[in-house]
C-alpha cells in the first residue's frame, strides 16, 4: 500500500525527491504519514481536497482487500 501512495504522489509533485512516507501500525490499522515539500503540498491536496480524498479512497480500497484499515495523513 505504501508503494501505491508513493507512486501516485511522486507522479503529481514537482520535487519527487522530497516525498517521504512513514508507516505506523496499530490495532486500528495502518497510518501513513506523507511529507512533501511546502511548494507541492497544494498539488497533493488539490482543489477542495479532491486529490487527497481520491488517494484516501484508493488506499481504503486496497486496505479492504488486505482485510485491514488504512489512513493517510498529510503533514
Amino acid at each position: 500500500m505504501k508503494e501505491l501512495v508513493e507512486y501516485i504522489v511522486k507522479s503529481i509533485v514537482s520535487e519527487p525527491d522530497q516525498v517521504k512516507i512513514t508507516e505506523e501500525e496499530s490495532d486500528a490499522g495502518i497510518l501513513f504519514k506523507l511529507e512533501v515539500s511546502p511548494e507541492d503540498k497544494g498539488r497533493v491536496i488539490g482543489k477542495q481536497g479532491r486529490v487527497a480524498e481520491a488517494m484516501r479512497t484508493l488506499l481504503r480500497v486496497k486496505a479492504a482487500k488486505n482485510e485491514t484499515r488504512a489512513r493517510l495523513e498529510i503533514l
